[in-house]
């Protein structure tokens, strides 16, 4: 049965989306994170009989919402294998590409997929539920250094020492269960009524890491310049700084370490996207209204040159 769109997820930025996509009707489109959706419901509404339109999740719940449409093809997939499932789709190449990144509403709010800071939960936290990583075993099995790593690297947490310690410690003498567990043995890390602030970076550490979701994002991201014609578009959206890093790089060097690369000769750098939007586009205060959940979202567009 398939969920509707405000079950699962509000769409974030639709309209700027579609618009920016520049979608032709005859076109060969890409969602990298169908969702709920709505993006890709959208774009089918711009296309003609001979249009297609190629969505990619994981995450078993959103292929419930899979479209009834000959021109749409959903693959359970994450995006990091995008070419190679386009590839054996027989596409090559791409009119333009979307990508909605971070987690869906329908995520967040299933209590026992472990994703959100308001329930408690086992800690999972997988987008791909056939993964054998899980938040649990990262908690209890990663050695102190390498949670520090986690913690400073994908949650930006300044006293990352301390929180690794306290895990390190509590897990000697009994094994990490549940997300209201680590939020106990967390709790001397913040003040009470920075609860949130810390919880919410901790949590997004532990679920990137769960997910990879920084290697596949590089991946994808590499591989979009390949997949995509002249003059097509990679339309972006991120929800925190890591993800909008690797955007804002692969715009303007055309890799995701933002090295932009010399001729050896002329000394000239050479470009393989136009930057279509300087500044991020950010949602209306209308749309804040609708969706708090779009508060960070940042849309970025860039055209293959």
């Amino acid at each position: 049965m398939m969920m509707s769109d405000n079950a699962y997820h509000i769409p974030v930025l639709l309209k700027e989306c579609i618009e920016n996509l520049n979608i032709e009707p005859d076109g060969v489109y890409v969602d990298l994170t169908f969702g709920g959706g709505g993006h890709s419901k959208a774009i089918l509404e711009k296309l003609s009989a001979k249009g297609k339109l190629f969505a990619f999740d994981q995450d078993p719940d959103a292929q419930k919402n899979a479209l009834k449409d000959e021109r749409f093809v959903l693959i359970p997939q994450n995006f990091r294998f995008m070419k190679n499932y386009l590839k054996l789709n027989g596409i090559k190449t791409v009119d333009a590409i979307l990508g909605d990144l971070g987690v869906s509403s329908h995520q967040f709010d299933s209590a026992e997929r472990g994703f959100s800071i308001r329930f408690d939960a086992a800690l999972d936290m997988r987008m791909n539920q056939n993964s054998d990583l899980t938040a649990k075993k990262i908690v209890n099995e990663y050695s102190e250094e390498k949670l520090v790593s986690v913690f400073k690297e994908y949650g930006e947490i300044s006293n990352a020492k301390k929180v690794a310690w306290l895990i390190c410690k509590h897990r000697e003498e009994k094994e990490i269960e549940t997300t209201e567990d680590l939020k106990e043995i967390t709790k001397s890390c913040h003040s009470k009524h920075e609860e949130n602030k810390f919880l919410a970076p901790l949590f997004q550490a532990l679920r990137i890491e769960v997910n990879q979701e920084i290697e596949a994002l590089k991946e994808c991201l590499n591989d979009c310049y390949t997949v995509l014609k002249t003059e097509g578009r990679l339309v972006v959206i991120s929800y925190h700084s890591l993800e909008d890093r690797l955007v804002k790089n692969i715009i303007k060097s055309g890799n995701t370490e933002g090295i932009i690369e010399r001729d050896v000769i002329y000394g000239s750098t050479t470009k393989v996207y136009k930057n279509l939007t300087t500044k991020p586009i950010l949602p209306s205060a209308s749309e804040l209204e609708r969706n708090s959940r779009a508060r960070s979202a940042k849309l970025r567009v860039a055209e293959k040159i």
